[in-house]
């Protein structure tokens, strides 16, 4: 019989420092240690909480953003890197698994950027460096896209763990991806979007995601979320009112725990930091997947097939030296 944990799980729902990386992984791994004292063996940080989202792209035109995105690219985490070290080095030290997003910087030539959200195991074993897919609407402007290496399920101290980035949470061919992998422990990274169209609800947008993915898979999602600070609507918005006003929009953050019937395990938090904290018992995964195992019985393998190209993509390719 698999190993079915049980565990405290954190979502950590809070605004990095923006832009600066060292500050925020300073920052991280404070919470990295506050969540392992609640008891929690898995810690979940925002999309790109390193050091930050372009929110540029949306409230600037390109050209207005353009030195903007160098600002970010200076400040971006190199992988392997010391960031990435000291972030191993707090997940070892805490006990905890983690996962935490990035802006990755490319590791050849220069101004090729990475939404990346870094899997770490307790031991401090870095286990995935996984890239965002497809960016999202005015996310073209700043990162490239990722591929299919990475859509795995790892083998924890908590469980089988999947993550996906934000956007990638609504596209049923990569959950799909996860879930035939076995995972049952979903870790879902936004970040808050007060900047979408007047009609978009990000909080309620992440619940139902979430909520979705749960219950066609029946399994447990942790969902954390980043939120604006003051500091980062002075920096964005500078004496714009109508950007102060967008960046100050409510109900555009949501983190929290969701079981395996698509409803929250505890109160989730809305806008406000802190870290959502919640048992989690893998063994309730089971008998939901008697009505609906959309990756077992409850599918037709005959009718239906996926596949996935899991090959890293490169720019650049050498031919294999003949013997």
């Amino acid at each position: 019989m698999p190993h079915l944990p049980r565990f405290t799980a954190a979502a950590v729902q809070a605004a990095p420092v923006y832009l600066d990386p060292a500050a925020t992984v300073d920052k991280a791994v404070a919470l990295i240690h506050e969540a392992a004292r609640h008891g929690a063996g898995l810690v979940v940080f925002p999309e790109v909480f390193v050091p930050g989202y372009p929110y540029w792209n949306w409230t600037m035109n390109p050209v207005q953003g353009s030195p903007w995105f160098e600002r970010l690219y200076r400040a971006a985490v190199d992988v392997p890197g010391p960031y990435v070290d000291t972030l191993r080095a707090a997940a070892r030290q805490a006990g905890v698994v983690l996962v935490i997003g990035i802006n990755e910087r490319g590791r050849t030539g220069v101004g090729r950027l990475y939404n990346t959200l870094l899997i770490i195991d307790a031991d401090g074993e870095l286990l995935s460096v996984h890239r965002k897919l497809m960016p999202t609407w005015a996310e073209k402007l700043t990162w490239a896209q990722g591929d299919g290496s990475t859509l795995t399920v790892h083998p924890t101290p908590v469980g089988p763990l999947g993550a996906l980035a934000c956007g990638e949470n609504t596209n049923p061919l990569a959950r799909f991806t996860l879930l035939a992998q076995g995972e049952l422990v979903h870790a879902a990274c936004y970040i808050a979007l007060p900047v979408g169209p007047e009609d978009y609800d990000m909080a309620d947008s992440i619940a139902l995601r979430t909520a979705a993915h749960c219950f066609e898979g029946k399994v447990f999602s942790v969902v954390s979320c980043s939120t604006i600070s003051p500091e980062m609507v002075d920096l964005i918005a500078g004496d714009d009112p109508q950007v102060r006003k967008q960046l100050s929009r409510p109900h555009s953050a949501l983190s929290g725990i969701f079981g395996p019937d698509g409803r929250t395990v505890t109160e989730p938090l809305v806008d406000e930091e802190g870290i959502v904290y919640a048992e989690i018992d893998l063994g309730r995964c089971i008998q939901p997947k008697q009505m609906h195992d959309i990756v077992g019985h409850y599918n037709r393998f005959d009718v239906f097939r996926l596949h996935v190209d899991n090959r890293p993509l490169r720019p650049l390719e050498f031919p294999e030296e003949e013997a």
